[in-house]
């Protein structure tokens, strides 16, 4: 990675990431994430090379800054969280893309997708209750969030929030995709019994590990 097309280029190549331009006066180019709107990679041109802002943990931040010369403290940008990766050849095509990718799990974590990577995980024949999901999605108390983050599933095809129920096994009352019938039509299909709106969680109830 040597030229500002190969930055940009390899930025696009996340999910749901999308270039911006929103300073007139300077030739800064933004990748974000679409869901939030963060940028996780600041492409720009300073001192005869191209630069590359990203964000890093703290865990990580001083690593990289002794182990490259060519990663320095982010220009204009928080240096606690932030690194400026200078294009001058020095750094390895590796490790150039490892920081972009760890730039970019930081900016895209949030709540919501971690709740669909959840969702995902349920096996087929299987049910998982919203606050088993809140668990496997990494805090037990937003079980509200669950139902709110799958009344809006943006893919259905891949996020299977048919597979979700309430803590006593039983369906939504107002399925998003058609119904409580819609969900029971699904679960069936799917090898799980339903009995007067209810799935019997012992049997079909899916096994969370901590």
């Amino acid at each position: 990675m040597k030229t500002r097309e190969e930055a940009i280029q390899f930025g696009l190549s996340f999910p749901d990431s999308y270039i911006d331009c929103p300073f007139r006066t300077a030739d800064w180019e933004l990748i974000r994430f679409r869901e939030n709107k963060k940028a996780f990679l600041l492409i720009y041109e300073r001192d005869g090379f191209v630069n590359l802002n990203v964000k890093v943990h703290p865990e990580w931040r001083d690593f990289w800054r002794r182990v490259y010369p060519a990663v320095q403290p982010a220009y204009h940008q928080n240096k606690e969280h932030w690194n400026t990766i200078l294009l001058d050849g020095s750094i390895p095509e590796e490790e150039l893309r490892r920081m972009i990718s760890e730039s970019y799990s930081l900016i895209s974590d949030s709540p919501t997708k971690r709740i669909y990577e959840a969702v995902k995980k349920i096996p087929k024949g299987k049910v998982a209750t919203y606050a088993e999901v809140a668990e496997m999605a990494g805090n037990k108390k937003m079980s509200r969030a669950v139902g709110n983050a799958l009344h809006k599933n943006p893919d259905p095809k891949h996020i299977p929030c048919f597979r979700v129920v309430n803590s006593k096994g039983e369906l939504a009352p107002a399925f998003a995709f058609g119904g409580e019938d819609e969900q029971r039509k699904r679960l069936e299909e799917d090898g799980v019994e339903v009995k007067d709106g209810k799935v019997d969680l012992k049997k079909y109830g899916m096994e969370v590990k901590n």
